[in-house]
């Protein structure tokens, strides 16, 4: 109520029963729960899709919708919110609030940097992120394929991606960024004090997994945008200008392929020069625009390592159990818990990046008992996201939201933020089979 209500007068049953309509009208505007649904998975959707309205909030000081990463300590930040902004916005049809998400993100761009977030002191533009500026992308690919409207992203997104592609194929020295595009037509990002990728965790001036050089998501994610802006760009402005991006992507794919491949793990270098087994590998099979073949002898060994050295029930292990420094409880104090952070612990969200990656698998694969295998592989695992967070929603740990992380032992003890906006996303993208 505001101040000038008198809270006698506040009929608390009306603003319920208010709060109940319009929720449902956005369960059913969503067109994610029929009668085809069981009574459990109807319930489960239902639940899914309320908490993805929790995270969505109104920025006074902008005007604008904007999304928040988790409760009860975090606020919105650009990586997450581009993370998860399909399966909270998009699959949900929520679209206009799509784009002023879209908009929040893009309004204090700098240097070709899209922030990751605000300070909570002062409301400044934090550039601590490399990849969130190519997350936007993809987004905009998503935003896109659900809406055809072209005509906003013309407009009031194009020009930002002009802008992100010529930073990024320079170089972007801010805030220990150190973003450039080598001579091998690969990015490299960072230093050794720094934590930009999504993997942040810091104690003091020591980067937990610092990460800094050619990174493999930076590299997918840039080849990924290369081909998107190739696509935006024939479009509004014709085949010849789109030639640039076309030759660039080429290049970056190449030298990906050559430089990346670790043959005796059957895997992806989580950086050049670094073989620890990550989950960062699946963002070069998961994205609109793989950067390897998904119809590839190397594509199919790397999903089967990730499958068999990081996947969980709750999850994808930060690092693989016999890699040096593996850690698989979540606990101690805050310097104890920030060095085991993406050492081992699981993370929700990355079941995403295994669904897509599966996805494009079977999308790809010309030969027909071999797309059926994969097929049942892909229903296994959404049966099984499906039976876990449907009872971890319902009894286990954050009722009615799916918390940030959990223990990679056998108890997968809930740890974190109770309730994290990309887990959400990506367990409702999983169970809904977004497209």
């Amino acid at each position: 109520c505001s101040l000038e209500e008198n809270i006698d007068e506040i009929d608390a049953n009306d603003i319920i029963k208010k709060e109940i309509k319009r929720l449902n009208n956005i369960i059913d505007n969503t067109k994610l729960v029929n009668k085809r649904l069981s009574k459990e998975n109807s319930d489960f959707r239902k639940q899914l899709i309320i908490s993805a309205d929790s995270f969505l909030a109104n920025r006074p000081s902008f005007g604008l919708y904007t999304v928040i990463a988790g409760y009860p300590w975090f606020l919105d930040w650009g990586r997450d919110t581009l993370i998860a902004f399909e399966g909270l916005l998009l699959l949900t049809k929520r679209f206009d609030i799509a784009k002023e998400v879209l908009l929040t993100n893009i309004r204090d761009i700098k240097f070709g940097l899209i922030p990751n977030g605000y300070s909570g002191y002062d409301n400044r533009p934090l550039y601590n992120s490399a990849d969130s500026s190519l997350l936007l992308f993809e987004q905009i690919n998503k935003y896109i394929n659900y809406t055809e409207d072209y005509k906003f992203v013309a407009e009031k997104m194009y020009p930002v991606l002009e802008k992100i592609i010529d930073a990024y194929s320079h170089r972007i020295d801010v805030d220990g960024n150190n973003i450039f595009l080598d001579e091998d037509d690969l990015l490299s990002a960072g230093t050794d004090t720094t934590q930009i990728t999504w993997m942040d965790a810091k104690i003091g001036e020591h980067a937990v997994t610092p990460r800094n050089g050619k990174t493999v998501e930076l590299n997918a994610l840039w080849y990924n945008a290369l081909e998107i802006m190739c696509e935006l760009t024939e479009r509004f402005y014709g085949k010849k200008e789109a030639e640039k991006y076309k030759e660039m992507a080429k290049k970056t794919k190449a030298a990906f392929n050559e430089k990346f491949y670790n043959k005796d793990k059957k895997c992806l270098y989580d950086v050049l020069g670094d073989s620890k087994i990550r989950p960062n590998q699946l963002f070069a099979i998961s994205l609109s625009h793989p950067v390897v073949e998904p119809n590839s002898k190397e594509a199919k060994e790397i999903l089967n390592t990730v499958k068999t050295k990081l996947l969980n029930k709750y999850g994808l292990k930060t690092l693989a159990a016999e890699e040096d420094g593996y850690v698989e409880v979540y606990e101690g104090d805050g310097v104890k818990r920030d060095s085991s952070y993406h050492q081992g612990i699981t993370w929700p969200w990355l079941l995403g990046l295994y669904y897509d990656s599966l996805k494009n698998i079977i999308k790809a694969e010309d030969n027909e008992e071999k797309r059926a295998t994969y097929t049942k592989k892909l229903n296994k695992f959404i049966d099984g996201v499906n039976k876990i967070f449907s009872k971890e929603m319902r009894e286990v740990s954050t009722i009615g939201s799916i918390s940030e992380i959990y223990d990679s032992n056998e108890e997968h003890k809930a740890r974190g933020a109770f309730a994290q906006a990309w887990s959400v996303s990506e367990v409702l993208r999983i169970v809904s089979r977004a497209s």
